[in-house]
């Protein structure tokens, strides 16, 4: 019985269908009230626990609209953060850090079983795999029970992330296209031999060649007609046996023509091929079919080598992509470098092109002429394409198309002799081959030397065969795979009860802010203006008054201008105990670093935020870009634009039930080719609830192109106080009670930037942290830990199924598919939840790592969907849920407080920079060193006022 995949285009790697009282810190007792009458029924045997600290040895020292910053990528979102996703498994990552260490108020003696066993290394090789059997939380006001965490697997082999719930039903029901290929597997083993070739070299290239004359020569007798798969190093696959089990060959290559007249070198090589073992096909029939935990990997290893066989030989494989010379635009960089083209793009699906030109025009144009937008569109789209005619019966010649006719083809004519008769194009076609041409009123596609080819008579040229694919009897489709999908209902948005309009429900992914004012409003009662731009010297009206008159300042002089303005101001505020609550920086439109300048200085040095505006905006300024301008400084101050109503009336199943934390983190590192700039880990969390809107952030930087997020739990060694726990959870936690009043009950994380092959040591690490940051501030304090990655740099996209239809294009914003493609056991998703602005949205995939909170398809993925009409920035749903993009902006600013010595302009790094502390203490920056390397340099802390807000926004 055959097996079906699919693998999302330019992706071959994935072939899926795809601590006692009195000493208790001030910190920590925030914490210990709730626990406080059971201790005083407890205190002789509280009064008996010890303090667990971490062996030295195992502890580490700690270490839209968008009129202000350019959105870093955008999160549309092609960020260059140089980020290694995806890699081959040959690259080298950097050395996983050891664990944090770990501060308990119990012993490993006293402490219940499970958790225990978190803290000691495990004693069986392979302990069983986890369970998530904990049922749903009930909502009211009952006495939390507690929560006895399950252990944290202690490696890979030990875990196994969760199964798929149930598919999702909610939303209405559509089908979508996606650039997946589904493939027919064969019913037969393959065979696989190892290649051994001397003298050995290291060239993938050179190798190849080798074999492609072994195949030349030998196939048709001691191949016995079989044509073999290679990987470039030391595996050939074949889908029969070879009539050998180990056979030696003598190859000799010839050294390209040098053009000198010289005879051209030869070199020998002995190459040995023997049999190893046949690749059982049978269990990945068995893993697509649900039947099978594991993705058999030498299975997908031996189909990835023979999908990539054709292409390895004509074009240039790097990493896991291909590159032509002759495919795009070749654009010099300098340096004797040129740029090829991206390594991903879109294949023109073979149907008739004035179907194509419907679809690419979104419109029906089988009954008017074209607009002259719409010629030049086509024109673009169309140029360099190969097709083939259909006038011609089974003689289908094919054909580049150079061009497109001005006139259409009713009035296009030409020379048919030398005399000068002319003809029309009509007639020739009708006369010729009896073809009536129906479409007149259309341009012509020019072809060659101005040959003239109607629309309606030609076709985009089918994808080639692959010869080894065929050879190995796997049959993949030419068509984009059609997938189930739903449009997800959008969530009604509440805003202030005194506006014209309370609440409002977003049409297509977005909706404005007329009649309608922010949900909680934030003060400024005090601001300040500071003019860099030369070209804004008229006076502005203000509605409140600024401190001091807007000052003007050389762009070159920014930190000077700002200190001194400051000070000025404080002069004024001080002596009426008041503070600065805003800076509206006025930005020449080419600021090069002043923007970056301005931010450090105040976020750094001063303690205010700051909204910033260039110079076009000023001159424009209207009623679109005050609005925007208002989102972004709102937030800033501590106000709210909008919440959702189901958050409000408490209807979010598994959120708004009980007291519920909504964690983003990412991490981003320099370009590649920066060896010593640091990564940047950004962690933000929600500090409302049952809201769940405004994030606070935390930033820091640790060890080179480390993606493991180090500082999430840390403890060290203070010469006053001891032992001392901190990092970011911890911090982020405290600052959650100190704002709600609620212990978390329950964790919900969304952690950004992961590639699957990074899923296993991620989790482990991450969530091992977490739990250790929890129970450094109670004794058995372990709230329910959901884990989501969510996956933006992938290749897959969705189209409409029907372009014609509205309530299916890709603006949308919802469309979420949750078969086929997707794992065919493990719970993930796609989700596309922001409407397209121009082109093909890329939808976002979130990956369920661990899930102890039990959520279904539909809570989760309808939680998620509505949490991106919450992003502060613009009122648009967004395309990634908004604390994972809150910690790329968070991490993105960060680059802007690195020295000069750590800084590169050319890196993208980020994350606001962070001490140990709590929130609202002075925090105490700590290096992290990087594991058999020097320590890195730690970013300066953030004043306490701007950490509190939504200052990255």
């Amino acid at each position: 019985m055959p097996a079906y995949l699919s693998a999302p285009l330019h992706s071959p790697r994935r072939l899926l269908p795809l601590p006692s009282s009195s000493s208790r810190p001030a910190s920590l007792a925030i914490f210990a009230a709730t626990a406080k009458r059971r201790r005083r029924r407890r205190r002789s045997i509280s009064s008996s626990l010890s303090v667990l600290r971490a062996p030295m040895s195992s502890r580490r020292p700690t270490q839209q609209h968008h009129s202000e910053a350019p959105d870093p990528g955008g999160r549309g979102r092609g960020r260059g953060r140089g980020r290694a996703r995806g890699a081959s498994p040959s690259h080298q990552q950097p050395r996983a850090p050891p664990a944090p260490g770990l501060t308990l108020p119990y012993s490993s003696a006293t402490a219940p079983p499970e958790l225990r066993q978190a803290m000691e290394p495990p004693s069986p090789p392979h302990p069983p795999a986890p369970t998530h059997a904990h049922a749903h939380a009930q909502p009211g006001p009952s006495r939390p029970q507690q929560h006895v965490a399950p252990a944290i697997p202690s490696s890979s082999k030990s875990i196994r992330f969760p199964l798929r719930p149930g598919k999702g039903t909610i939303g209405t029901r559509c089908l979508v296209k996606a650039n997946h290929f589904f493939a027919d597997l064969p019913n037969k083993d393959l065979h696989h031999y190892d290649v051994s070739i001397t003298p050995e070299v290291t060239s993938r290239l050179v190798n190849r060649a080798v074999i492609k004359e072994l195949v030349n020569l030998y196939k048709a007798s001691y191949l016995g007609g079989r044509l073999p798969a290679y990987d470039g190093r030391k595996s050939l696959y074949t889908a029969g046996p070879l009539p050998f089990t180990s056979q030696e060959f003598q190859i000799t290559l010839l050294d390209d023509d040098d053009g000198s007249g010289s005879e051209r070198r030869q070199r020998t090589f002995r190459v040995v091929i023997k049999f190893a073992a046949r690749a059982d096909l049978h269990r990945l029939e068995l893993f697509l079919a649900g039947r099978h935990a594991e993705a058999p990997q030498e299975a997908l290893q031996v189909l990835d080598i023979v999908l990539r066989e054709l292409p390895s030989a004509r074009y240039a494989p790097f990493g896991r992509s291909f590159f032509s010379p002759h495919l795009g635009r070749r654009q010099p960089l300098g340096e004797g470098l040129e740029s090829w083209h991206m390594s991903a793009t879109a294949f023109i699906e073979p149907l008739p092109v004035i179907d194509f030109v419907a679809q690419l025009l979104n419109s029906d144009i089988h009954s008017r002429p074209l607009s002259d937008a719409e010629r030049v569109k086509i024109k673009k789209a169309l140029r360099g394409v190969k097709v083939e005619v259909t006038h011609r019966g089974n003689m289908r010649r094919k054909y580049r198309i150079s061009g497109l006719t001005i006139q259409p083809t009713r009035e296009l004519t030409f020379p048919v002799d030398e005399a000068g008769t002319v003809k029309s194009v009509v007639q020739y076609f009708q006369e010729t081959y009896g073809f009536a041409i129906q479409h007149t009123y259309l341009p012509c596609l020019t072809v060659q030397r101005l040959n003239y080819l109607p629309m309606e008579m030609v076709k985009h040229n089918a994808y080639q065969d692959d010869p080894y694919a065929k050879e190995f009897g796997i049959k993949i489709s030419d068509r984009l795979a059609s997938v189930e999908a739903r449009i997800l209902p959008a969530p009604r948005l509440k805003y202030n009860e005194t506006g014209r309009e309370k609440d409002c429900l977003p049409r297509v992914g977005q909706w404005n802010m007329m009649n309608k004012k922010m949900v909680n409003g934030g003060k400024v009662r005090s601001w300040m203006c500071v003019n860099f731009a030369r070209n804004v010297q008229e006076s502005v009206d203000f509605a409140l008054e600024p401190i001091l008159p807007p000052l003007n300042a050389r762009p070159d002089q920014v930190e000077r201008a700002l200190k001194a303005r400051y000070h000025d101001a404080m002069n004024v505020l001080g002596p009426q105990r008041r503070e600065l609550d805003l800076l509206i920086g006025i930005l020449p439109d080419n600021n090069g670093s002043l923007y970056g300048d301005l931010k450090r200085v105040c976020e750094i040095d001063l303690g205010i935020v700051s909204q910033c505006c260039c110079t076009k905006q000023v001159f424009k300024m209207n009623k679109q870009i005050l609005a925007n301008l208002a989102l972004k400084i709102n937030v800033k101050v501590g106000g709210r634009n909008t919440v959702l109503v189901d958050a409000v009336s408490r209807r979010i199943p598994l959120v708004t039930d009980r007291p519920t934390i909504i964690f983003g983190a990412d991490v981003t590192h320099p370009h590649p080719g920066e060896d010593s700039s640091p990564s940047i880990a950004a962690v933000v969390a929600s500090q409302d609830w049952p809201e769940v809107t405004k994030y606070a952030g935390l930033v820091s930087a640790q060890a080179h192109r480390q993606e493991l997020i180090e500082d999430l739990y840390k403890v060290w060694q203070d010469p006053q106080r001891g032992t001392v726990s901190g990092g970011m959870i911890r911090e982020l936690l405290i600052s959650f009670k100190r704002s709600t009043g609620e212990k978390p009950q329950r964790i919900i994380f969304y952690r950004d930037g992961v590639s699957e092959g990074q899923f296993y040591q991620v989790l482990l690490y991450e969530l091992n942290a977490i739990r250790k940051a929890c129970a450094s501030l109670e004794a058995n304090y372990q709230p329910k830990v959901t884990f989501i990655v969510v996956q933006k740099r992938h290749h897959t996209r969705l189209f409409a199924h029907n372009h014609n239809d509205q309530s299916s294009a890709d603006r949308s914003g919802n469309i979420l598919p949750d078969s086929k493609i997707c794992h065919p056991t493990e719970f993930d998703f796609y989700l596309c939840s922001h409407a397209g602005i121009k082109g093909t949205s890329r939808p976002a995939h979130y990956h369920v790592l661990w899930d102890e909170n039990n959520f279904t398809a539909d809570a989760l993925q309808t939680l998620t969907n509505n949490l991106c009409y919450t992003y502060a920035r613009c009122t648009r749903s967004v395309s990634i849920v908004p604390p994972a993009y809150y910690a790329h902006l968070a991490a993105f600013r960060a680059r802007f407080y690195m020295e000069p010595d750590t800084s590169d302009s050319g890196s993208v790094v980020s994350g606001p920079g962070g001490g140990r502390g709590p929130l609202s203490g002075s925090s105490t920056s700590r290096s992290t060193r990087v594991p058999g390397g020097a320590a890195v340099k730690p970013l300066p802390a953030l004043k306490d006022s701007v950490k509190r807000v939504m200052f990255y926004c």
